[in-house]
């Protein structure tokens, strides 16, 4: 390819016009150009890519062999574009908040529906993303939900409220017909642990009393462990109000502090709802204190 001459989009746009409407003279009708600028633009980009992407005769077009390659990531590489442009277009019209584990909580619902009558024209977008930034560092969200320790260096952030801790347990397991549990019961259990999303550590027994461990790198790895009944688990309210399953009961664990719940964001250039969020989210757990 020719460093002077760059491949540009125009060039795999009219790739595609030409097969998709089966002639020039349609594609430069569709792209509305002349149907000069589309044969020139056409040879154009088989001289930067140094193949010939086309059969043409009088009567027929289509692509070679090395043009149907080229064609297919052309169309995913337009598809990138058209997607950055809606992106830029709608990013302040919607606002995306991602989550590991448990979204808002038992607030969810009711954030959802106060956001949709205080901010109609914002669009709201509650999304699991299973990374330990919920996704904002991946560039998935606008704003984060998170129940583990904040990385202060790279974000800002917002304590919105506190959690109590709950044990999960299987239904059949003799701890459910408990009221609570007290945390150093767990030594004697096998506790089921996401050591990157999830809000348990080690560190909330001493060093010489751990509990037996088994990791997994999943919410619904976790259920599927815990409904087994070889294992517990340790979470938060949020936990036992968004996941709510046959064979699993959520008991109050004692003995333990509550767990910070933070909405995290980007610290250059937040998203306009930023402190609209942060408001109406701290409002909800104040009102359920």
């Amino acid at each position: 390819m020719d460093d002077a001459s760059p491949l540009e989009l125009r060039h795999l746009r009219c790739l595609v016009a030409i097969v998709d409407t089966g002639s020039f003279t349609d594609a430069a009708i569709e792209l509305r150009l002349s149907q000069a600028t589309v044969s020139r633009t056409l040879i154009a980009l088989e001289r930067l890519l140094g193949v010939k992407v086309l059969h043409r005769t009088s009567r027929a077009v289509s692509a070679t062999a090395a043009g149907m390659q080229i064609l297919a990531h052309a169309r995913h590489m337009l598809a990138e574009a058209d997607e950055i442009v809606h992106l830029a277009a709608t990013g302040q019209t919607r606002l995306q908040i991602g989550h590991t584990w448990s979204a808002l909580g038992r607030h969810t619902a009711e954030f959802q529906r106060r956001w949709h009558d205080r901010h109609p024209d914002i669009e709201l977008h509650v999304i699991r993303h299973n990374t330990p930034t919920a996704g904002l560092a991946e560039g998935l969200c606008d704003l984060a939900v998170l129940r583990t320790p904040v990385d202060t260096s790279r974000f800002a952030h917002a304590l919105v409220g506190y959690e109590t801790r709950y044990v999960a347990l299987a239904s059949d397991d003799p701890w459910a017909a408990r009221r609570s549990i007290r945390l150093d019961e767990i030594t004697s259990r096998t506790l089921v642990i996401d050591p990157r999303t999830g809000t348990t550590t080690l560190g909330l027994w001493p060093e010489d009393d751990f509990p037996q461990t088994e990791y997994i790198h999943d919410v619904d790895d976790w259920l599927a462990a815990i409904v087994t009944g070889r294992c517990v688990g340790v979470t938060t309210q949020a936990t036992a109000t968004q996941y709510r399953r046959d064979g699993i009961v959520y008991r109050p664990l004692r003995g333990t502090d509550p767990v910070a719940v933070n909405l995290m964001w980007r610290m250059r250039d937040p998203h306009p709802a930023t402190y609209a969020a942060v408001a109406l989210l701290t409002d909800l757990y104040r009102e359920h204190a």
